[in-house]
């Protein structure tokens, strides 16, 4: 069936078809081209160019910027080894320098991520930046990759909890998760703002970054851990028993049979959440903290641009949905390697 042959037969098979499938080319026709009209010829783009350096990294010195392309070359470095050597093509580094490359690869992303603090903090050597001085989207990122990667074996482990034969692992775990899940993250981040230093001594301040990311891994790990314990419940009984038959103990079992199977069932449920929490980071500049969204209001407050609102969010909008994209691209691509 050709495209021809297709509109004929859903959209102008009778006159009522017909007249509903015209109405609704005129009416895109109209959006799109009131859309195009005002990208192109009333909207100010000027404050997306002269803030620029803004919404990418806020306030941060502009003489120190060498030790944020240093952190972005270190990142995009790692991220070209790894995606060589888990994609399913050949590539020169998948072929020849993959047996070496492999064992290192997860400590050498441990070792870049305070390598990449440092850089980005100062200290040892380097000239110290404040917290406050964190802004835009390296804050945004920052706090999303640190929240993601605590929150899931968090979360992992929260499920185990829940699905444990231990009354008190079991009920606490149920607890934490059910108690969690009730309450609006804008709640818990300003509970670890105001009221998580009460609980720590006199002497110990934490920064309002650690706060802030403790508030995102609370809330996240008890939504990962429902996603997880989704995925345990659909592994049969029979592969722990498997498990045991071939000669491992529990938690071997778990480790290399039951979770890499039950993980694997739920990465859209898990990627989900990843995204929902990278969105989630709008709601720090709340709490006093000048991620993306918060220093698009600052902009905003600028004389020169009041009332430039469409352009602002617009474009802030486009860089949480290239992030966002990008994540769903890589876990229908997870989910096509783990099929195969």
């Amino acid at each position: 069936m050709n495209k021809l042959t297709w509109l004929r037969k859903n959209l102008f098979n009778n006159w009522y078809n017909t007249v509903l499938s015209i109405l609704c080319l005129i009416f895109l026709f109209w959006i799109i081209k009131g859309i195009v009209v005002w990208v192109f010829t009333q909207a100010q783009w000027q404050v997306i160019q002269a803030n620029l350096h803004l919404f990418l990294v806020g306030r941060f010195p502009k003489t120190l910027y060498w030790r944020l392309w240093i952190v972005l070359g270190i990142i995009t470095t790692l991220s070209v080894i790894t995606w060589s050597l888990f994609t399913k093509k050949q590539n020169v580094i998948k072929n020849r320098f993959s047996q070496f490359i492999t064992p290192w690869l997860a400590p050498a992303w441990l070792l870049s991520f305070a390598i990449n603090i440092w850089l980005i903090g100062g200290g040892f050597g380097l000239k110290s930046v404040s917290t406050n001085l964190w802004n835009g989207l390296m804050l945004t990122l920052l706090m999303a990759i640190v929240s993601i990667v605590l929150s899931f074996p968090i979360g992992v482990l929260l499920a185990l909890g829940r699905t444990s034969n231990l009354l008190i692992i079991r009920w606490f775990s149920i607890l934490y998760i059910e108690i969690v899940r009730g309450l609006p993250l804008i709640g818990i981040l300003f509970i670890a703002q105001v009221m998580l230093p009460l609980f720590l001594p006199n002497d110990l301040r934490l920064d309002r970054l650690i706060r802030g990311i403790a508030g995102l891994v609370l809330f996240s790990a008890a939504y990962m851990a429902e996603n997880v314990r989704g995925g345990l419940q659909s592994i049969p009984r029979g592969q722990f028993e498997a498990g045991k038959a071939l000669g491992l103990n529990s938690v071997l079992v778990l480790i290399l049979i039951i979770l890499p199977q039950a993980l694997r069932a739920v990465i859209p449920a898990i990627v989900g959440q990843f995204i929902g929490l990278f969105k989630d980071t709008s709601l720090l500049s709340l709490v006093g903290l000048v991620e993306l969204t918060g220093i698009a209001r600052s902009i905003l407050a600028q004389p020169r641009f009041l009332g430039r609102y469409a352009e602002v969010y617009i474009f802030i909008g486009a860089i949480y949905w290239v992030f966002c994209y990008s994540m769903s691209l890589a876990s229908r691509r997870l989910e096509k390697q783990g099929d195969r």
